[in-house]
């Protein structure tokens, strides 16, 4: 059963949330590196980043699963050892890829912390159990999220005290196309929430008015959705959910 809104998630709704940081490319900002996080934090927003597994088992903040787009190297992330990874440059921006421990480091507490695990949709939770102990120590807002129900409910079971959410689209063939139909139909349903008993739900902004939605508003489950980029579809999606992730343009208002 869902879970009533638990109060430490308010913090979740009262900024308006970097999405990977407040990156700007143009000028040298990547997205999900220390100096998108720390625009963000000069802006007062709440940031989410994304987290890879290293070969080594390292949390690393980085969204592709390869690195040949934003680097010049290539291959998998999981190919890498974290050490390496730690070296490896931007090719376009400032900055090497770091630890999620590095980022902690650099928040500090200073605005809330989202954090997207990026499975692989195998069973492995090695990358969310390795989050939950970075976090173990941190005193800081954060909550970790993802769109893989396991990652969630091994949060639920092992890490009941992390704030946890579940990132959902329309789920479909074309989004998801090594996912069965049943297992799609489960997670547009949401037919996972026994396990995963999520605190909050991130929602993509283009499947808001959903079922979903409609439902879990009414018992008062915190929804943010992705990606907002103007301030016209900012306006659109308050309308469905409490707070937006934005990238592109800077919000006017706090909500």
């Amino acid at each position: 059963m869902w879970r009533p809104s638990d109060p430490d998630c308010d913090w979740l709704t009262k900024a308006a949330i970097a999405h990977r940081g407040l990156h700007d490319i143009r000028n040298g900002v990547v997205e999900n590196s220390m100096l998108a996080v720390e625009a963000a934090i000069e802006h007062d927003y709440a940031i989410e980043v994304d987290v890879q597994l290293s070969s080594d088992g390292e949390a690393m903040v980085f969204h592709d699963r390869t690195l040949d787009c934003l680097t010049n190297e290539t291959g998998a992330v999981s190919e890498f050892p974290a050490c390496e990874l730690n070296r490896i440059a931007y090719a376009d921006g400032k900055g090497t890829i770091p630890t999620l421990g590095q980022l902690l480091d650099q928040v500090a507490g200073r605005v809330g912390l989202v954090i997207e695990i990026k499975s692989g949709w195998k069973g492995d939770t090695r990358l969310v159990q390795r989050t939950a102990q970075c976090l173990a120590s941190y005193t800081g807002e954060a909550a970790v999220m993802s769109f893989d129900p396991v990652q969630v409910a091994w949060l639920a079971h092992e890490a009941p005290d992390i704030i946890r959410g579940m990132v959902a689209d329309g789920a479909t063939q074309d989004d998801y196309p090594w996912l069965p139909l049943s297992t799609r139909l489960s997670l547009r349903e949401f037919r996972h929430a026994d396990v995963t008993e999520p605190d909050f739900l991130s929602l993509d902004k283009h499947w808001l008015p959903c079922p979903v939605s409609r439902t879990y508003r009414k018992k008062r489950v915190p929804m943010i959705c992705w990606t907002v980029r103007s301030e016209q579809e900012a306006s659109d999606a308050l309308r469905w959910c409490d707070q937006i992730t934005f990238e592109g343009y800077l919000p006017r208002t706090m909500v």
